[in-house]
């Protein structure tokens, strides 16, 4: 496998900086506007064409399980409790009995594969499009809900485009960071293309670095997306952008935004974002058969006024 090292390129931006950049991407994003953003890409052409993507009918998760017990990425896991089962409270077990339970979530939690919906990112008093930021309120969001952008769910081509994978290496320690330089690299060594409308996700080995060497705190350093990085989103037109962490790097490589990529993502460009997938069960298939586009199936849960919500998104390859 031909191995790539991380060119010297872009690092810190400058608030001044960063600024051009927000301002350069929303202009250019302009397509993207109303309640589905960048989603308006999905034609219902693009997702019959993406269904062409479908060879074997072989269907691989990209979400990572649900986890219940704390840790130093994930403070408040998930609850799960049981409301009822056979034998409660010595209850007889004859005849009919249901089992039954509940669960609890964060949904944009450190660990837990989510969705962000547009209503997600408040910057400088709005949301993405200039909506107010008061349609955001302690009852819920009134606009740009993930009910509002994806009641029929997200549906389109995948790709994968894998930078470990490119630079020979299982994964990418915490504070790096990914160019757009790299994701061209990749596609180039993977032999596919990123084009209008597609839901682009990129691995960078969270996922199995957190199985191999534990938990640790991502607040503090984890992997993601140089904001610089987003031109190359906007010049393909994706329509979502997913990552095995949460597609920002820490510490932020932004003067003043501890989000930048989430700011120019959602709130300038109108992206819907992944948060902490896992493509450990689908970047060997993807290896092996050769090829790493797929039709990929998003299904949030309707959840009305919601910022978000837990996905399982399924390759179908």
């Amino acid at each position: 496998m031909a191995t790539h090292a991380r060119p010297a390129g872009p690092s810190w931006l400058t608030a001044a900086e960063f600024d051009a950049l927000y301002r350069r991407l929303a202009s250019r994003a302009a397509w993207a506007e109303g309640d589905r953003g960048a989603l308006a890409a999905l034609t219902p052409a693009r997702v019959l064409a993406a269904t062409r993507e479908v060879r074997t009918g072989r269907t691989v998760t990209l979400a990572a399980p649900v986890q219940t017990s704390p840790g130093p990425d994930d403070p408040e896991p998930a609850t799960h409790r049981m409301s009822q089962w056979p034998g409660r409270s010595g209850e007889s077990t004859s005849g009919l009995h249901f089992a039954m339970d509940g669960f609890a979530m964060n949904v944009h939690g450190d660990v837990g594969s989510h969705v962000d919906a547009l209503c997600h990112v408040v910057y400088d008093g709005t949301l993405h499009g200039g909506v107010a930021a008061s349609t955001v309120t302690a009852d819920g969001a009134t606009a740009l809900t993930i009910e509002d952008a994806a009641h029929d769910g997200i549906v389109g081509r995948g790709v994968l485009l894998d930078i470990p994978r490119l630079r020979g290496l299982p994964w990418l320690e915490p504070g790096d960071h990914v160019t757009a330089g790299d994701l061209g690299a990749a596609e180039s060594a993977q032999h596919v293309r990123v084009t209008e409308g597609d839901l682009l996700f990129v691995r960078v080995g969270h996922r199995r670095r957190r199985a191999e060497l534990g938990a640790w705190h991502v607040a503090d350093a984890r992997v993601g997306l140089h904001p610089s990085a987003l031109e190359f989103l906007a010049d393909r037109r994706v329509a979502v952008l997913g990552g095995d962490g949460n597609n920002d790097t820490a510490p932020s490589l932004t003067e003043g935004v501890g989000f930048p990529v989430h700011v120019l993502a959602i709130h300038a460009m109108g992206l819907h974002l992944l948060d902490y997938l896992q493509f450990e069960d689908l970047a060997p298939v993807c290896e092996a058969e050769g090829r790493w586009s797929f039709l990929c199936v998003v299904a949030p849960l309707r959840l009305p006024d919601a910022t978000g919500s837990p996905v399982n998104p399924i390759a179908v390859l």
